[in-house]
């Protein structure tokens, strides 16, 4: 469910009032925790962090006038998300994150391919997010962007 709110406060006051506490402290972790160079942006209908065109100005290959997404949080009709692209790229990052999930947390992991549910607000794991955050640096990021991006052009 992408939102039409055109800023990030625009975004923030729409968030459902039993969600706005949980949703705030996820936002404020991520940002508490990202390293330098991301921005924080509305980004697809979500609070986007992203690698702005300053510091790497191809931009996303899907559409190049767009900056490089990284990490997107976003309150959806039935839970709440974190969509980390680093995951969705870096195994051996995935590999970490699953395994510390199932140390730290007590509910079983409601994940897609870089998408991370939370159903129950009191389900959210702050601190494993914040070691989630702090994993991967712009450099790091667009670098494996960049990798990956060959890859995928070597196959066609």
């Amino acid at each position: 469910m992408q939102s039409s709110a055109k800023t990030v406060n625009e975004y923030l006051v729409s968030i459902p009032v039993e969600r706005k506490e949980s949703f705030s402290k996820l936002r404020d972790t991520v940002l508490k925790n990202i390293p330098k160079g991301f921005k924080e942006e509305m980004n697809y209908g979500m609070l986007g962090y992203v690698v702005p065109h300053t510091i790497y100005p191809n931009g996303y290959h899907c559409d190049p006038k767009a900056p490089l997404p990284f990490t997107c949080i976003a309150s959806q009709k039935n839970f709440v998300a974190l969509y980390h692209m680093g995951i969705y790229s870096d195994k051996a990052l995935l590999d970490w994150f699953v395994k510390e999930y199932a140390a730290q947390c007590k509910h079983k992991l409601d994940m897609g391919k870089s998408c991370i549910r939370f159903k129950k607000m009191d389900d959210i794991p702050y601190k494993l997010i914040g070691e989630l955050m702090k994993k991967m640096t712009v450099k790091k990021w667009v670098e494996l962007y960049e990798s990956n991006l060959r890859r995928s052009s070597a196959k066609k």
